[in-house]
């Protein structure tokens, strides 16, 4: 009799999905502060807020998986939709900081600005 978790271990990724999802980030260091950019594909605008916390900028938030209405049978599974937290750390306090940020098309823009000083 064949094992019906070794055809369960070919559809799975390796991945652990015990593991938290972090989204991909890019920091850039800029001449008046940094910019963040985060890929957050399928989440939706209002399912995450930012938190700066001294000079600490902490993203949380949910993806869900919102698109499917009827379940069949599974063939692949390689998206994870769960809660994340990214954190990113910046040598200045974020409370004197100029924080805005812009969100399109699945992508997370954080712009900081230092006033006064160069980071």
């Amino acid at each position: 009799m064949r094992n019906p978790m070794r055809r369960l271990e070919t559809l799975l990724p390796r991945q652990s999905y015990a593991t938290r999802w972090q989204p991909a980030a890019d920091v850039y260091r800029m001449q008046d502060g940094w910019l963040v950019k985060v890929e957050l594909a399928g989440v939706r605008h209002n399912e995450f807020q930012l938190e700066l916390a001294g000079r600490h900028l902490v993203l949380r938030g949910r993806r869900r998986d919102w698109q499917i209405r009827d379940t069949g049978e599974c063939q692949s599974l390689e998206i994870i939709y769960d809660e994340f937290e990214r954190r990113f750390e910046f040598p200045i306090d974020l409370s004197t900081a100029s924080v805005d940020t812009d969100y399109s098309d699945g992508m997370l823009i954080i712009r900081i600005r230092q006033e006064g000083n160069r980071p």
